[in-house]
């Protein structure tokens, strides 16, 4: 099965991409959902991060150890199904970063089967209110520390998280430190080291000599996005400039800089190596400034529940720039961790799309992973994912994605 126009390549392990009519009939469905129309029609760049529809979402300011969090929020807890839960990266808010993603047609498919729950860090959001000279803005930990809050708040069991930059980071602090609130991670442009003092005086040094919305958009875009997508950055530069309150964000970049390393470790490399126990896609895009970090987060995790996604003619935000691939891609992550998805193209059929259906098996279940085709030619085969969370039946891959 081809990718909607993609072309996806398999560097190390097999591909979760197909999963067989037969091997879904040797399964057991508890439940069937809409899930994807299969239709490619891609979203061209405009102010669609800034005009999303939001009569579904709801906002709430919760209380956390740490200080409260705004939040907004569309449906609520169904059964065992996760929360979709997201954190920005910094120098944006949750509109500025996910809504182009949140917005494109075949993830609202598949989100509307989901709780969708976004959270702004402290004092990011559009409106906020400054705060008093002398705050402590919370540290990175802590920025983790108050999630659960959040997962207690509405009711949550688990959720699956999705984060860029600086929100991968706290995010995967977050699943270090409450493995069993999270059920998968989606982590784009994670950089798992803290600054060393190069970097530090480095930035320092480009604190006194730009603008705090320049220093941001050189961490958000790569030298050659901010010099050939004038468009999208003089964008952003706008609404950094103008939506998130300076005086916080300046507070948030400085902590955010200050980060130290994640405690991770790939399993077997060093004793008692600490990891993430959940599913994890790591995304960056070739024109990154992430990419090395990203690379060597990879470098640091499981393989065997790891997938790495590079993506093809993609920069800093692929979730702005690439949000039709990004979507297919997290499909089929969820796919591979137990949502199975039937697509029929309609570039074959020549007639309308179906709707697809999802099954979401039961958090302790037998799920077909189905790849593509093995590098020996086998038979695809049954795997079980245990309530442990060991990482039983995943395939380790790394993916290619390119138009």
């Amino acid at each position: 099965m081809k990718v909607l126009g993609h072309k996806i390549e398999l560097f190390t392990g097999l591909l979760l991409q197909e999963v067989t009519m037969a091997g879904l009939h040797e399964l057991r469905f508890t439940e069937e959902k809409p899930l994807l129309r299969g239709q490619d029609t891609e979203l061209e760049h405009s102010d669609t991060f800034l005009s999303a529809v939001d009569t579904d979402w709801k906002e709430h300011d919760i209380e956390t150890p740490y200080g409260l969090l705004h939040v907004v929020i569309r449906g609520s807890p169904k059964g065992n199904r996760p929360a979709i839960l997201t954190y920005h990266d910094v120098g944006l808010n949750h509109k500025l970063c996910f809504n182009t993603f949140f917005n494109f047609e075949d993830m609202q498919e598949i989100t509307k089967h989901f709780v969708v729950c976004h959270v702004d860090a402290p004092g990011q959001q559009a409106g906020a209110s400054q705060f008093p000279q002398g705050y402590q803005f919370p540290s990175m930990d802590q920025l983790a520390a108050m999630l659960p809050s959040v997962v207690q708040h509405f009711g949550f069991k688990y959720v699956i998280g999705i984060g860029v930059g600086a929100g991968a980071y706290v995010l995967a602090k977050f699943a270090l430190i409450f493995p069993d609130l999270v059920e998968g991670l989606v982590l784009m442009n994670i950089d798992p080291n803290g600054k060393g003092w190069i970097d530090w005086a480095a930035t320092k040094l480009s604190g006194l000599t730009s603008s705090l919305p320049d220093t941001v958009l050189s961490h958000l875009f790569s030298q050659e996005e901010l010099v050939s997508n004038t468009e999208l950055v003089q964008s952003y530069r706008q609404q950094i400039g103008s939506v998130v309150n300076q005086y916080n964000l300046q507070l948030f970049w400085n902590m955010y800089n200050s980060r130290r390393d994640l405690d991770i470790n790939r399993p077997g490399t060093v004793p008692n190596a600490k990891t993430l126990r959940c599913p994890v896609m790591l995304v960056v895009g070739d024109n990154a400034p992430a990419e090395d970090g990203v690379v060597e987060c990879n470098s640091k995790l499981d393989p065997i529940n790891t997938t790495f996604l590079k993506m093809a003619d993609s920069g800093g935000l692929p979730q702005v720039t690439q949000p039709g691939k990004l979507t297919e891609a997290f499909k089929y992550f969820l796919q591979g961790m137990g949502y199975i998805a039937y697509l029929k193209d309609r570039r074959l059929s020549g007639g309308a799309v179906p709707s697809a259906s999802m099954t979401r098996l039961a958090r302790s279940r037998t799920a077909s992973l189905t790849s593509a085709s093995s590098v020996d030619g086998s038979r695809p085969r049954a795997c079980t994912h245990s309530e442990s969370s060991e990482a039983m039946g995943q395939i380790n891959h790394t993916m290619e994605v390119s138009c």
